[in-house]
């Protein structure tokens, strides 16, 4: 009998199984199935009190950051959302999605990334909105995630 380890994807679910060679043909022993999990919906406040909605995946957004230029001139970042999950309970797949919307400022984006070596620690979104007086400004998104944390 010859026993084989074999392993694959599919979309976001990883799977692995076990064959054994039994002359004539192959049997499956064992199989092992990860989904990763459904996006989350968080919510915060930014410096100028802008309500935001963030959905995320809850295995690889650690927190967002936003960083924009105050009234007095002075730039300033602020945690916006903190994802309240200690520990990752499921791998993230290899896709990942972040939405963040603020209706009050015109504001709706969503970052797909594909990271199937899951390097992809931070990324930052520059992001043009109106502000009271008609003027654009420039707010920026850091998002923080990576690898689980295990």
């Amino acid at each position: 009998m010859t026993l084989s380890r074999r392993a694959g994807k599919i979309r976001a679910s990883t799977f692995r199984f076990f064959v054994a060679r039994i002359p004539g043909a192959w049997h499956i022993l064992h199989v092992d199935v990860e989904v990763a999990r459904h996006n989350r919906e968080g919510s915060g406040t930014d410096q100028r009190g802008f309500e935001y909605a963030v959905s995320y995946q809850p295995d690889w957004l650690k927190l967002v950051k936003v960083t924009r230029t105050l009234e007095s001139g002075r730039q300033s970042t602020k945690t916006l959302f903190r994802n309240p999950t200690d520990k990752p309970e499921a791998q993230p797949g290899d896709r990942v999605r972040t939405r963040i919307l603020a209706a009050d400022q015109g504001l709706d984006f969503e970052l797909a990334l594909t990271d199937p070596r899951a390097a992809v620690k931070r990324v930052r979104i520059a992001y043009e909105v109106r502000g009271e007086n008609g003027r654009r400004e420039e707010v920026e998104f850091t998002l923080e995630g990576g690898p689980p944390r295990r």
